[in-house]
């Protein structure tokens, strides 16, 4: 089996080895990627709660200050009834973060968040959960039976 013999000189090895944490942090950077998990069966996770319900969750360590998160988020037609809805997005269950609306309009909306989390770099997980309501549509018939429902899917999670 071959050898290789290391550079003697302490302070070239030394050079070399931050070149090399330096570009393992910048391709970090590029690529981490925060999976989000579904809290049922369905793909595009569809609810018809009037209540926030969680649709969406993820445990992470937060050791960067933001997680640029985006979403999509549709409502329901029943009968020519169009659904609208709430979303939020809540840490450690109990700290909304960001929240928003679902127009009633049977149309596609994409909000883009920034989350702060520098508040939570001592800790070492947090929870991170997407919840989402029915606000306004119908009553019976949609997707489940219960009225119309809102559907909601994380387009991206990144650490900044």
């Amino acid at each position: 089996m071959p050898k290789v013999q290391k550079t003697p000189d302490f302070l070239q090895r030394l050079a070399e080895l931050e070149e090399k944490v330096a570009d393992l942090k910048r391709a970090g950077w590029e690529r981490d990627e925060l999976p989000f998990f579904p809290t049922s069966f369905n793909g595009l996770l569809y609810d018809d709660h009037t209540s926030l319900t969680t649709v969406w969750e993820t445990v992470l360590s937060p050791r960067t200050a933001s997680l640029a998160l985006g979403l999509v988020l549709i409502g329901d037609v029943v009968s020519s009834t169009n659904t609208g809805g709430d979303w939020q997005v809540v840490f450690n269950d109990t700290t909304v973060v960001a929240s928003g609306t679902v127009p009633a309009t049977f149309a596609y909306a994409f909000p883009a968040l920034t989350l702060d989390l520098t508040p939570y770099r001592a800790d070492s997980q947090l929870k991170v959960q997407i919840k989402v309501r029915r606000t306004a549509g119908a009553t019976t018939g949609g997707k489940y039976g219960g009225g119309g429902s809102i559907g909601c899917s994380p387009r991206y999670a990144r650490f900044l």
